[in-house]
């Protein structure tokens, strides 16, 4: 029987997996995202698809799990002060968007003929955004770091601590008989505060200390382990005092945001966050009850169709209001617009607390699952209807009759080292670039760049290339790059044309478009590299200088072969290591390293 139960849960944990493995490329690869992809394998393999699982609760129990991670692992990224940064987003921008949803939703809620006490619940249920959804669909397309990803982040921050307060009201608003619910309300308090100072006093104090001496171990399963224990006991601490879990392990990444081991423990913990997320995807799509959607179809998709559009219109006047430009506004009022897991557990709050009943609870809880399921759709759909986004250059110049005897098209980390040559001599240096972003943050540090694409003959004649002495192409986009030598090279004869190339291939590409000098980007870092290789193994300084001599004389008559006969051609003037004779026999000779480490504590001979 304990085998027959044994080989019962492992076909389970196979159809998850496969569930996972089979969907989430499907849904990719048509366009659908990862989100999706999961809540429709877990409506698929649950009770009401194939019924491989009966009870999807018990899974999101711990799939939950997957949204303590995510969080701890977003905390690793916030730095106290960059968290302090995002104060005014966090309890402005936070609370302007919770105040007009909930008072509108709840209004909803009236006007469907709920009692007032069911419309709040179910309005402050639906408030709180599902943070792992709009997480995964950041991380996607990158906009985490991102001014307008990092707004949402606090707005989602604001509304899981708001949690704690709405379970408390919960309480406070119980009917005297419910068993309880009421009882040592000011201890549950109590209880709460001291989770939470226990959790920053270790934070502060213990995590440091207890990740260097396991550092010094150096067993990486134990450091693996100890980063789960720190996720899992702060997610446990905070449950204990009646807070949400996702927070616990938020903080405590905020906490270890500056401490040296950060990357070791993102790293440890990433696969655990990714599959956990996922299965807490699928076990969202299998709590989908058919049933009672079925049984109320008109009440929940009239409550998800009104709900959301209420909610994503509540969210776009505020962020109109708070200065935010019309394309973010709409996009992080669809990308918002859904309710989110922590609806489930202020349901069932209320549900104990007999301020509703277990119909209206089932009712919520499938409106709230439907318009996470919705919120992918709804962002693809906002991808396809929308028209072309002009970008906003507001507080940023185009060029208009620049003058300069030097135009520097790409203002990248290349384009930056390339300036500071120029203008060491005084040379007047105009530059454009296309990533706003950076023009921007450029300004900060006294560079003037203006907005303008390099493929574009009007930009190059604003830009003054009919007048320039020399134009260096220092753009990170071989394609554009290509074009833009091609198209000055016709247009701009009197101008010495410099560009970056990528490669050797790249760098044939642009001799042949009629460039004057084209640089491989990682050519002479790697010579310097090389040449600073042979001097640590003992080689005299003259001689390493010579062997990079000889080195670049090879490389430029390769270059000159494949100009000719292609990328293959030259190969011969390569140094292989295979059955080669080393050409300098190396040195030994000992390190600075080798000096302080003879005398660091704990090092062996």
């Amino acid at each position: 029987m304990a085998a027959q139960a044994q080989g019962s849960e492992l076909v389970n944990v196979v159809v998850l997996l496969a569930a996972g493995v089979i969907a989430v490329p499907v849904f990719k690869r048509i366009g659908l995202g990862s989100v999706l992809g999961y809540l429709a394998a877990g409506l698929a393999i649950g009770p009401f698809g194939l019924g491989f699982f009966a009870d999807p609760q018990a899974i999101l129990h711990v799939a939950e799990l997957g949204v303590v991670m995510f969080l701890f692992i977003i905390g690793l990224e916030m730095r106290p002060s960059h968290l302090w940064s995002l104060r005014r987003d966090i309890f402005g921008l936070g609370t302007a968007q919770i105040a007009l949803c909930s008072a509108a939703m709840t209004g909803v809620g009236l006007l469907f003929g709920f009692p007032p006490v069911v419309a709040f619940i179910g309005a402050m249920g639906f408030v709180l955004t599902s943070t792992a959804i709009v997480m995964q669909i950041l991380g996607e397309r990158g906009d985490l770091a991102l001014p307008r990803g990092q707004r949402i982040v606090a707005i989602l921050l604001f509304e899981d601590l708001l949690i704690v307060p709405l379970l408390a009201l919960v309480a406070l608003m119980a009917p005297p008989d419910a068993s309880g619910v009421t009882h040592s309300r000011w201890l549950d308090i109590g209880i709460a505060m001291a989770s939470l100072a226990t959790l920053l006093a270790a934070g502060i104090w213990l995590l440091n200390p207890l990740f260097r001496v396991l550092a010094a171990a150096k067993a990486r399963e134990v450091m693996t382990a100890a980063a789960l224990l720190v996720v899992l006991g702060a997610a446990l601490l905070m449950q204990i005092g009646g807070l949400s879990m996702a927070m616990g392990a938020f903080l405590a990444g905020v906490l270890l945001s500056e401490s040296t081991f950060r990357h070791q423990l993102e790293a440890d913990v990433e696969p655990f966050r990714g599959i956990l997320l996922g299965l807490f995807f699928l076990s969202v799509g299998m709590s989908l009850n058919l049933t009672v959607v079925a049984a109320n179809w008109p009440l929940i998709v009239g409550g998800v169709l009104t709900l959301m559009l209420v909610k994503a219109l509540c969210i776009y006047i505020v962020a109109r209001l708070l200065k935010s430009c019309h394309t973010e506004s709409l996009d992080r009022a669809v990308l918002m617009a859904q309710g989110g897991e922590f609806a489930f557990v202020l349901f069932s709050a209320a549900a104990a607390a007999k301020l509703i009943d277990a119909e209206i609870n089932a009712n919520l809880t499938a409106i709230v699952v439907l318009s996470m399921t919705l919120t992918p759709l709804a962002i693809i759909a906002l991808r396809k209807l929308s028209p072309k986004i002009a970008l906003s250059l507001e507080g940023v110049d185009e060029p208009n009759g620049l003058s300069g005897s030097v135009l520097l098209i790409g203002f990248g980390r290349f384009g930056q080292v390339v300036s500071q040559s120029l203008l060491a001599r005084g040379v007047e240096v105009s530059i454009i670039d296309t990533d706003v972003e950076m023009i921007e943050s450029a300004q900060t540090f006294g560079f003037k760049v203006y907005y303008g694409d390099g493929t574009r003959l009007d930009v190059l004649h604003a830009s003054g290339a009919d007048s320039a002495q020399l134009i260096a192409i220092c753009i990170d986009d071989r394609a554009a790059a290509t074009i833009t030598a091609q198209l000055i090279r016709h247009e701009f004869p009197q101008a010495r044309l410099l560009a970056r190339s990528f490669d050797r291939e790249h760098a044939l590409d642009l001799v042949h478009a009629g460039v004057d000098l084209q640089v491989r980007e990682t050519f002479e870092s790697a010579m310097r590299f090389g040449e600073a290789a042979l001097v640590e193994l003992g080689v005299p300084v003259d001689e390493a200088a010579e062997v990079v001599a000889d080195i670049r004389r090879r490389d430029a008559e390769r270059f000159e072969l494949e100009l000719v006969g292609g990328v293959r051609a030259g190969t011969s003037l390569l140094y292989g290591n295979m059955q080669q004779t080393p050409l300098i026999a190396p040195k030994p000779r000992p390190s600075r390293q080798d000096h302080e480490d003879e005398h660091a504590p704990g090092i062996s001979a």
